[in-house]
């Protein structure tokens, strides 16, 4: 019996799960889950208990617990936070174990690179939703287009965890936390840069939020588009290494990012200092507390310190997050951006019944036969409910799917993987095709 061993059972987790369980009888698997609140996955996954499913209550401080199961284990999977990889990976490569995670490859990973391929390990990275779904489906255009003889002088490739238009009537930001509110409320704090018609171009985070580009995608409507990281990043794993122009963003529904810069003018978005006593401040002071000091009242300063970039619509959503109301703050302590994201999610918590949705978009302009043309290649989900989400089902499955076909000898590759070779994305992509996770794709 194959011992699968998952540490973290988070919001993006479940459809792995479900994906090992179901197909467990078939391919002989066990599912070890390791995870802070034992009690909590339990509880989440109480219609599963029956299956060859074992539940661990686990700290990444317990060197000897984490050892012993990675011991036990043949294939280990970490869905904890990219920053907490770390631990996991060394165990892994000292007991000698494939290891898999949904994350950007890090430094620390490649270092690993050789070792593994000597002993025949794989270590896949980027297997999720973005990063993940995004290479598989972009390379498999990218490797049509080459075969064609066609000269690809642009790629632009936008994603975004958003949320169903019918589950956001009661939120003017028309935004819910699906994934990891930390990364939201921390997204773009590094430079982001792409190539733009063969010129490096740079954006700092003060500005990342003011130069957008609108994303429409047909039938869904009109998105925000900002750039992402470092998007050259991918023009040597994509093999785009004559590109003119080459930009990975992320998507946000419109008139959020002007809304969300003023966040980032206050300041409310740092995370380096630590204010203390906030337990006895309201989210008002807090505001206050960031403005210049003025004799008008809090929300008639902010209205005039922001009047230039500042519309009613936007002046509603700040107020909707009950920025004016003398809203206690429960934390005792926090930096602006914890104060901030503790506030969001109450504010942006999935209801009951709501839906997530993904929304991605690929934009490819080539050159075949003198003709200049377009392919956007667009992939739109949402998601059943609150717990069974299109984040967690479009970054579980790939993952899971491409476990399992490694460990059934689909493909046999070694060292630091992502999902851009023939070998992992071709069947990667037709599985997910069965779970009506399918690209549209528009020519012009």
């Amino acid at each position: 019996m194959t011992q699968l061993l998952l540490f973290g059972a988070g919001k993006s987790a479940i459809s792995l799960i479900d994906y090992f369980l179901k197909n467990a009888a078939q391919y002989q698997w066990h599912l070890t889950i390791a995870d802070t609140n034992k009690q909590e996955v339990e509880q989440k996954l109480k219609t599963y208990l029956h299956l060859p499913l074992t539940i661990v209550e686990f700290s990444l401080s317990n060197d000897e617990l984490k050892n012993d199961l990675i011991q036990q284990s043949d294939f280990v999977i970490s869905m904890l936070p990219a920053i907490l990889h770390g631990s996991i990976l060394k165990a892994c490569m000292q007991h000698k174990k494939h290891l898999a995670t949904a994350s950007y490859v890090s430094n620390e990973m490649k270092s690993f690179d050789n070792e593994a391929k000597q002993n025949q390990l794989i270590l896949l990275n980027e297997c999720g939703l973005d990063p993940g779904i995004d290479h598989a489906s972009a390379m498999q255009i990218i490797d049509q287009l080459r075969n064609q003889g066609a000269e690809i002088h642009t790629f632009k490739s936008y994603c975004g965890g958003l949320v169903a238009p019918e589950s956001t009537l009661d939120n003017p930001w028309q935004y819910k936390f699906s994934w990891n509110p930390k990364n939201v409320v921390l997204a773009g704090q590094s430079t982001a840069q792409y190539l733009n018609n063969n010129e490096l171009t740079f954006i700092p985070y003060n500005r990342l939020f003011t130069q957008i580009e609108q994303i429409t995608v047909d039938s869904i409507g009109i998105f925000d588009g900002y750039a992402n990281r470092d998007s050259m990043n991918y023009k040597e794993p994509y093999h785009l290494n004559k590109i003119k122009t080459l930009l990975r963003g992320t998507l946000r529904p419109k008139g959020y990012c002007k809304a969300w810069d003023i966040f980032i003018k206050l300041g409310l978005t740092d995370d380096t200092s630590i204010i203390y006593n906030t337990d006895k401040l309201t989210y008002t002071d807090l505001i206050k507390a960031f403005l210049p000091k003025s004799g008008l009242n809090v929300k008639e300063y902010f209205c005039t310190y922001f009047a230039s970039s500042l519309t009613p619509e936007m002046l509603h959503m700040f107020e909707y997050l009950e920025l004016f109301s003398n809203k206690r703050i429960t934390l005792k302590q926090g930096t602006p951006a914890a104060l901030l994201q503790h506030l969001l999610e109450e504010k942006w918590k999935l209801q009951p019944g709501d839906k997530d949705m993904i929304v991605m978009q690929h934009q490819f302009g080539y050159s075949l036969n003198g003709v200049q043309k377009q392919i956007n290649s667009s992939l739109v989900i949402k998601g059943d409910n609150e717990i069974h989400t299109a984040m967690a089902k479009t970054v579980g499955l790939p993952l899971a799917i491409t476990i399992k076909n490694f460990i059934t000898k689909q493909f046999q590759l070694y060292g630091v993987q992502i999902p851009t070779q023939q070998a992992i994305y071709k069947p990667l992509l037709t599985e997910l095709s069965t779970h009506n996770i399918n690209f549209i794709e528009t020519h012009t």
